[in-house]
């Protein structure tokens, strides 16, 4: 939780201070002053609706207020693999899902912590973000021919939405295979809706588990994190391929490609960085070095986009290998007009080219909003560009040594413009 907490502090912190008080977090270890993380859950998601305020916002009215989404650390608010998130737990089994619904387990924060993907907000959250669960719908829906009588493979089905649209589609039979307590439930949902004996449940790490069948047509998973990669949950996905995936078999989604771009964004950068200059007359600058190193997962206004934008990383989800996913990547941006380049920001398209018109849907800022929003990259000083300038640098991405689920991340940043020259290596953990 260390990790949490700092995430935690450097993003959202110098819009809560004043209310919170320092009494909410203890940095000095891994406790919360809370309970458990339910309960500051619900202190921070009171504070958010009554005190935040708007920031960086596109007035598009699909992008949802600030007041209603926190800039949560990434190991608590990855929403987009949680379910997931057993394939990658060595050392940890999850608590089993409470027997009694009228008296659950009190579970303290580590308990959260692990089996954060039981949490019923979360499901609830991808539920709600119809762009992504509208793009595996239709996807799946408007290809029945290639899901009649296969059979399918859920990896980390939560509550089984995405399972059931291959047995409504017509499939001879769907696995569907995750760690997490909402099995439970998810099996109640499959029954309701008279697919008991179309969809198997089974609670489980992927790498730790047999299926009932030798192998499978079609491989259906949900695994992008913020950065896409975040997590490592595609490395389980990849070990189900090998293993079950027949020869030809299909993935959806079968391709992901990752984007950057060069942002203006000089009103929240201070907010976040210069902020720990002067908190109440108090020098907390040694937090700013902490600050700086850690992306963040925001919404970013269409707006704010100064350059064209270019792909670092293109996967092919039926050959890419575990290895390939720890990837270098030159890139070069040339901004459109004049202004301050702040940061970079990042974000992925993900497709669907299986089906008989290829289907794809987008993270980006100029994109309709999703769970996954954008990742930004603060830059060391500021670039005053032209049009036509360009940006360029390199970016290389790998699992951290220790913990293989969070990602470093060094971009290398050049820039030769009429202002003047800018060379810098920035160094950034996403965790």
């Amino acid at each position: 939780m260390p990790n949490a907490i700092f995430a935690y502090t450097t993003s959202v912190l110098q819009r809560r201070l004043a209310q919170l008080g320092p009494q909410s977090l203890d940095t000095s270890s891994s406790a919360v002053a809370s309970p458990d993380l339910v309960h500051l859950d619900h202190h921070l998601n009171w504070h958010a609706a009554t005190t935040l305020p708007q920031h960086r916002m596109d007035t598009s009215p699909s992008v949802p207020s600030r007041t209603n989404q926190i800039a949560w650390p990434a190991t608590l608010r990855s929403t987009s693999v949680v379910n997931f998130y057993a394939a990658t737990m060595s050392s940890t089994t999850p608590p089993p899902a409470p027997t009694d619904a009228a008296a659950p387990k009190e579970l303290t924060s580590k308990d959260y912590y692990f089996d954060s993907y039981s949490h019923f907000g979360i499901h609830e959250e991808m539920l709600k973000d119809t762009v992504r669960t509208k793009a595996y719908m239709n996807a799946i829906l408007q290809s029945k021919h290639l899901f009649k009588d296969k059979v399918v493979l859920d990896v980390g089905c939560g509550t089984g939405i995405l399972s059931m649209f291959p047995a409504k589609a017509g499939a001879k039979h769907v696995y569907g295979v995750d760690c997490s307590g909402i099995l439970t439930q998810a099996r109640e949902i499959v029954k309701a809706n008279g697919f008991a004996d179309k969809i198997t449940l089974i609670q489980g790490k992927m790498e730790e588990l047999t299926l009932p069948v030798d192998k499978v047509d079609i491989i259906i998973s949900e695994w992008m994190g913020y950065f896409l990669l975040y997590e490592s949950m595609l490395d389980t996905v990849l070990y189900a391929r090998d293993k079950y995936l027949v020869p030809g078999g299909l993935m959806f989604p079968d391709h992901a490609t990752l984007y950057i771009g060069a942002i203006e964004d000089g009103e929240y950068k201070a907010e976040k960085l210069d902020f720990w200059d002067n908190v109440y007359g108090f020098d907390m600058s040694c937090i700013r070095d902490i600050a700086k190193v850690e992306p963040l997962v925001d919404t970013v206004g269409s707006d704010a986009l100064l350059s064209d934008v270019c792909p670092i990383l293109d996967i092919d989800l039926t050959k890419v290998t575990k290895e390939e996913l720890a990837f270098s990547s030159t890139f070069k941006l040339t901004a459109f007009r004049q202004d301050f380049c702040h940061a970079l920001v990042a974000y992925f398209d993900c497709t669907f080219s299986a089906t008989h018109k290829k289907l794809s849907f987008s993270t980006g800022p100029k994109a309709e909003y999703t769970h996954w929003k954008q990742t930004v990259f603060y830059l060391e000083g500021e670039l005053a560009c032209s049009p036509g300038e360009v940006i360029e640098g390199e970016l290389t991405c790998k699992p951290n040594a220790s913990n293989p689920r969070d990602l470093d991340i060094d971009i290398n940043v050049r820039f030769d413009g009429a202002s003047g020259s800018y060379s810098k290596l920035h160094e950034f953990k996403l965790r």
